[in-house]
């Protein structure tokens, strides 16, 4: 009975402590091209209105509450949504914003954990293109520590960023004009003889 409680304790204790060795704080980061300049770029994202349009997040929820708050967009811009299990609830506030260069976003979480993190995205023209980056940071606390032991969190989230990049392109892609066709061969060109 001893030997079994004493090795219970070994691995409780041998847990405790690979959490507590795990890093306290994290990055992660994606980068895209986005095929459109980096002035309508850059629009999308100071405006968290036009956020529903491209969040990887406003599609896990189409019921999601939202509103929003301080200035209409840039510094002091404010959002904040509750929504299902896969959302969760918080609020993004606009701290910095640089015209077609940097916007430093304080996002707080209320559910499913409580946290605060920072997320940043970078503005870069690239040809007629944006290079942008997005990328989120913050500390972990024992818990997530625990939880990031089995689930990957730079996967996740990362995934999360590449879904909102491609929702990114699809909104900002140039309409395909479907009334032009092909121009007609001359008749002669058409059918040779």
């Amino acid at each position: 009975m001893i030997t079994t409680l004493l090795i219970v304790f070994a691995l409780v204790a041998a847990g405790l402590l690979l959490v507590a060795i795990q890093p306290s704080e994290f990055w992660i980061a994606r980068t895209a091209r986005i095929p459109a300049p980096v002035a309508t770029v850059f629009t999308q994202v100071n405006d968290f209105r036009r956020w529903a349009a491209w969040s990887p997040w406003a599609r896990l929820d189409p019921a999601m509450k939202v509103s929003y708050d301080g200035a209409p967009v840039g510094t002091g811009a404010s959002y904040a949504w509750s929504g299902n299990h896969r959302v969760g609830e918080g609020r993004s506030t606009i701290t910095e914003s640089r015209p077609n260069e940097l916007i430093r976003i304080k996002l707080e979480f209320v559910r499913p954990f409580a946290g605060t993190n920072d997320t940043e995205f970078t503005f870069q023209p690239d040809g007629h293109a944006t290079a942008v980056t997005w990328s989120m940071s913050g500390k972990r606390n024992f818990v997530m520590k625990a939880v990031g032991l089995f689930m990957n969190c730079d996967k996740m989230c990362g995934g999360q960023f590449e879904r909102g990049f491609a929702n990114l392109k699809a909104v900002l892609e140039p309409p395909k004009d479907e009334t032009q066709t092909p121009q007609a061969l001359p008749l002669a060109l058409a059918h040779p003889s």
